[in-house]
C-alpha cells in the first residue's frame, strides 16, 4: 500500500495510524495506491483511489473513516480465505487472544488496560484468523478509542492524535511491543461495559452462545462456506470462550490475566 499526501494534517493522520505496518521494499509496485489532500477551494479533504471516483471527507476523521474502510474491504477480497473478525487481538507468551465487542462495548479501553500488563498488541479493529492454524494475523493499526480511558494507566496524551469524535494511540506510544507475526489462537473473550457492576464479571460459554455471538462480529461472512456459519462454528467448537462483563479497567484487567494464566496452566 502506498498512501501519497502532502498536507500536514494529513501526514499526521496516516504516519500515527500506519507508521507499525510492515514496510514494503523500496522498489515494491503497490497494490494499492491512494493520494489524500486537502479538497481545493473547499475546507474539506478528498481521498482518492486508482480507479475510482474521489470520496470526499468533511473533516480528517471523516477522511481516516473512509481510507480505513477501503483498505480493510480490500484486505477481505484479497484473502478471503481469512476470516476477518471485528475484535482485538492481544499476545501473551506467545498465545493470541481476542477481545470481540459492540462498537462502544469496552474492547478497546479493556486492550489499552491488558497492555499495561505485560500483553503485546496484534489489532485493535481488525483480526484476520487463519482457519487451518487458529493463528491471527497482526493488523498494527493506531489503538482507537472513544473516549480517554479511565485511571490508573496512564495515557500519552502528548502522542496521542485527537480528530474529535476519536482519540487515536499510535503504536509506538503503547505501553507495550507490538506482534509482526501470526500467533496461535488460546482463546476468544467477549466484552461488555456495566456500569451497574462493582466488580466484573468472567463467565464461560458454550459453543453454540460463543458462535451466535462471534458470526455478528464476522466482516466477510459470505466469503465461507454456510454464508460463514462452518467458519464460524469451527473456532466456536475448537476455542474456549468467556463473556465478559467489565467494571473497573484495573479489576477487569486482573481478571483476565488470572483466567490467562489459569489456562496455561491446565
Amino acid at each position: 500500500m502506498r498512501i501519497a499526501y502532502a498536507d500536514p494534517t494529513v501526514a499526521r493522520i496516516v504516519t500515527g495510524n500506519f507508521a507499525a505496518m510492515p514496510a514494503a521494499p523500496d522498489n515494491a509496485a503497490p497494490d494499492l495506491a491512494y493520494a489524500a489532500a486537502r479538497h481545493p477551494g473547499h475546507d474539506a479533504y478528498l481521498l482518492h483511489r486508482q480507479g475510482r471516483t474521489p470520496i470526499a471527507a468533511d473533516d480528517p476523521c471523516e477522511l481516516l473513516f473512509h481510507l480505513e474502510k477501503d483498505l480493510i474491504v480490500t484486505l477481505q477480497t484479497r484473502r478471503p480465505d481469512l476470516l476477518h473478525l471485528h475484535a482485538a487481538a492481544l499476545a501473551w507468551e506467545g498465545r493470541a487472544w481476542l477481545l470481540i465487542g459492540d462498537s462502544g462495548a469496552g474492547k478497546s479501553t479493556t486492550t489499552w488496560g491488558l497492555l499495561h500488563h505485560g500483553l503485546r498488541y496484534l489489532s485493535d479493529e481488525l483480526s484476520p484468523v487463519d482457519l487451518e492454524s487458529l493463528a491471527v494475523h497482526p493488523y498494527p493499526h493506531a489503538l482507537c478509542l472513544k473516549r480517554r480511558p479511565p485511571g490508573p494507566y496512564a495515557f500519552p496524551e502528548d502522542q496521542v492524535l485527537d480528530l474529535g469524535r476519536t482519540l487515536h494511540v499510535p503504536v509506538a506510544a503503547l505501553p507495550a511491543d507490538a506482534a509482526h507475526a501470526p500467533c496461535p489462537l488460546a482463546g476468544l473473550i467477549f466484552v461488555r461495559h456495566d456500569p451497574l457492576l462493582h466488580k466484573p464479571v468472567l463467565r464461560p460459554l458454550q459453543a453454540a452462545e460463543a458462535g451466535a455471538r462471534l458470526y455478528v462480529t464476522t466482516l466477510n461472512a459470505l466469503a465461507h462456506s454456510g454464508h460463514g456459519l462452518d467458519a464460524v462454528a469451527c473456532l466456536a467448537q475448537r476455542l474456549p470462550s468467556w463473556s465478559l462483563a467489565s467494571a473497573g479497567l484495573a479489576d477487569s484487567c486482573e481478571l483476565v490475566q488470572g483466567l490467562m494464566r489459569e489456562r496455561r496452566r491446565a
